[in-house]
């Protein structure tokens, strides 16, 4: 089966469980929330790589704060199907000393690698990191201490794909959230 096929057999037995105009609400209403939360501040606006870039470049178009741009690439896994320690492939440039950081993510699943970069974050002497994700899956496998501070939607605990989530390295750029039936 060629990637391509496998893609179109992904699809054909997948739903779509929020379209991007159900996306673009929420994601709306994120942008209203951090407002509030920041209250003033300049914070840095930190996206995590490559899953949140689609979902990262909205929100930020929604938040009305100025923001300062960075990005971050970490992997715990480096070509394993378990991760160990964090691996950066890009740290932030940005001086995060004294700074409140919105640290950015497609999705909230088990949470180890996003508690990672965040923690990471603070060491590095963010006074505070804000969490925002797109999606949060529910169940009950998350890493203790970890849960968004604004959160899209909330998914089932299935295989996701689409807005930034991949299939097997395709499909970031399908403009819905898919899941693949049970």
């Amino acid at each position: 089966m060629t990637a391509t096929a496998s893609l179109e057999h992904a699809l054909a037995h997948s739903d779509v469980l929020f379209t991007r105009d159900q996306l673009d609400v929420e994601i709306a209403r994120m942008g209203r929330e951090i407002d509030t939360a920041l209250a003033g501040e300049r914070p840095v606006f930190l996206t995590v790589m490559h899953g949140a870039l689609i979902f990262a470049g909205q929100l930020a178009l929604a938040i009305k704060t100025d923001l300062e741009f960075d990005y971050v690439h970490a992997t715990r896994y480096r070509g394993a199907t378990r991760g160990s320690d964090l691996h950066w492939l890009r740290r932030p440039e940005v001086p995060l000393n004294g700074r409140t950081v919105v640290l950015v993510d497609d999705i909230l699943d088990e949470g180890h690698t996003l508690k990672a970069v965040r923690d990471a974050c603070l060491e590095m002497g963010a006074t505070r990191v804000l969490l925002a994700v797109l999606c949060t899956k529910l169940h009950d496998r998350r890493a203790a201490g970890i849960e968004a501070d604004f959160n899209g939607v909330d998914l089932p605990d299935r295989y996701v794909f689409g807005y930034g989530m991949d299939f097997h390295e395709q499909a970031r750029n399908l403009p819905a959230i898919h899941a693949l039936k049970d």
